[in-house]
């Protein structure tokens, strides 16, 4: 399945349903226990872009454990366009019975008490916002990696999940065997010390390039609430190629490469990758002791996030993590005994995704095929099964466990490359107290764990202190 793409899969998965166990045979093979309820997990849809209809149809497809009912969008074109995917989808499947109804504001999805989890793929900037307020109204999440925008983001949603005792699952799918099981394989390998002891990790996560056009206002669609949209960024005007396409879902959208709404490739594709190599390093509760970093920014653009970029991290055990545009793009494991590598390959999610340089290898390599080898016996640490993310994902609702990519973890996986990109902005050696989850003596760099919110409303302090998390 690794040289298939995942939407391909997901496609596959839609039309043939291949694959799906039944709930009895899920809890006869799982380790997670008995379901707390045996009833339908009814969910909603919150954010109907490119992720997110990779989302909802991926999970949608588990007709046996789940029935979608709700879709969420503040452009009513994606909204109606979502609701009528899966209307087709279900159609198709000869059920007519289930009423998918299409909302603008995501409160509304959040107080039907018949929905019992969404998933949240809005623009990384309203990550928290949203997912924070569903978890308080009781519903469990999925949320699109990275995690959230900021540090202080990552936390207070760390926090709410644990208080309201929701189950959360990341969308960080490398954790999972299909399409990409090349990760999973490596980062046991080097997490059971098959390759000795670690002593550098490099990761590549590709690079996004000036858009070459100036910024410059225009008219908003009638379709789209863009002002809500905004939401905690600051107020600047509407400009296109800075929010999504509005003549498709196709495409990496603007959002992504606009500083406002998110950090570039440093979160991105680092938030997948850098949660492999935390994982392997055992250090997934954890992070850096200290962080160096330099990149360049674009400029009078109407992208505006950084270009090329360069960081070294220094973990506990005296491992070298480095980050570099010019890597090929995965994750590169040296140790004492040997040398593994991890990578989606030639696989995409979409067109304009960075693929690896090292395919001649394939996505998946070592020094030695002893790292590699089957395991022999009992080893230190094996990752839970997992073969479909968004399925690991309900199965842990109805069984009240965490999945395979927790907030506990994503939480810290988010933090190493903010921590990274605030480097990159300082362009200083910061150094980094994971336990307290702060930067030691520099008091710029602890000041951007948060941002300034727009308006008071967006202020994720003041929901967590209203809700007496504060």
């Amino acid at each position: 399945m690794e040289n298939n793409t995942r939407r391909d899969f997901l496609k596959k998965s839609l039309l043939t349903g291949a694959g799906l166990l039944s709930l009895p045979e899920i809890l006869k093979n799982s380790s997670f226990g008995q379901p707390s309820s045996g009833r339908m997990i009814q969910f909603a849809q919150i954010g109907c872009g490119r992720e997110g209809t990779v989302d909802f149809t991926g999970t949608m497809a588990h007709t046996d454990l789940c029935r979608m009912v709700a879709v969420c969008d503040l452009d009513s074109h994606r909204a109606d366009l979502a609701k009528k995917t899966a209307d087709d989808f279900y159609k198709n499947k000869g059920e007519t019975g289930i009423d998918i109804k299409a909302y603008h504001d995501f409160h509304d999805v959040l107080a039907r008490p018949d929905i019992d989890a969404v998933i949240v793929s809005v623009p990384d900037h309203q990550h928290a916002f949203v997912a924070i307020q569903a978890v308080l109204a009781g519903k469990d999440v999925y949320v699109q990696k990275p995690l959230t925008y900021s540090i202080s983001e990552a936390i207070a949603l760390r926090t709410a999940v644990k208080a309201k005792k929701r189950i959360l699952q990341t969308g960080s799918q490398q954790r999972s065997e299909n399409p990409w099981n090349t990760f999973r394989i490596a980062s046991e390998a080097v997490r059971n010390g098959r390759i000795g002891k670690l002593k550098t990790v490099k990761i590549g996560i590709g690079i996004d390039v000036p858009k070459g056009i100036k910024p410059a206002p225009q008219t908003k669609p009638a379709t789209f609430d863009y002002e809500r949209w905004l939401g905690a960024a600051p107020q600047q005007p509407y400009m296109e190629l800075r929010c999504h396409p509005q003549d498709s879902i196709e495409g990496r959208p603007g959002w992504i490469t606009t500083e406002d709404f998110g950090l570039g490739m440093i979160t991105n594709w680092g938030a997948h990758h850098m949660d492999i190599a935390q994982w392997a390093m055992g250090m997934e509760l954890s992070g850096p002791l200290s962080v160096e970093a330099k990149a360049d920014f674009m400029k009078d653009d109407v992208w505006t996030v950084h270009t090329t970029y360069h960081v070294d991290m220094i973990y506990p055990g005296n491992i070298h993590l480095t980050m570099d545009n010019n890597f090929s793009n995965g994750i590169e494991f040296e140790g004492t005994d040997g040398t593994v590598f991890c990578a989606r390959g030639s696989a995409k999610v979409t067109a304009s995704d960075p693929v690896s340089v090292a395919d001649k290898k394939g996505p998946l390599w070592a020094s030695s095929e002893k790292i590699l080898y089957p395991r022999i016996g009992k080893e230190g640490k094996t990752w839970m099964p997992s073969t479909d993310h968004y399925r690991n994902w309900l199965e842990s609702i109805l069984t009240r466990k965490d999945p395979i990519a927790p907030v506990d973890q994503s939480s810290r996986s988010l933090e190493a490359c903010a921590i990274a990109w605030v480097a990159m902005k300082l362009n200083r050696k910061l150094y980094w107290d994971a336990v307290a989850e702060k930067f030691t003596n520099d008091k710029e760099a602890n000041s951007m764990l948060a941002r300034k919110v727009r308006k008071p409303e967006y202020d994720i302090a003041l929901i967590m202190k209203k809700a007496g998390l504060s």
